[in-house]
């Protein structure tokens, strides 16, 4: 578990779009990674990955995605 004390912003439907259809999470994956990430206040990419969601390839795909949308 990720708890954070400081409020995350919220999630860009860009990266809820990038994540299903670039890496292929399902729907449902995604939901609970939302709920998980709000409830804990840390970044979604993180807690996808601490459920073994998203492999660590992928985390770091994500992070490029990041990092190019800046």
């Amino acid at each position: 578990m990720v708890i954070s004390s400081h409020p995350q912003p919220s999630f860009s439907p860009q990266l809820l779009q990038f994540l299903q259809q670039k890496l292929g999470l399902s729907e449902n994956a995604l939901n609970l990674g939302l709920r998980q990430a709000e409830l804990e206040q840390a970044p979604l990419p993180v807690v996808l990955w601490s459920f073994g969601l998203l492999s660590l390839a992928q985390y770091q795909q994500v992070l490029d995605w990041e990092n190019d949308q800046e």
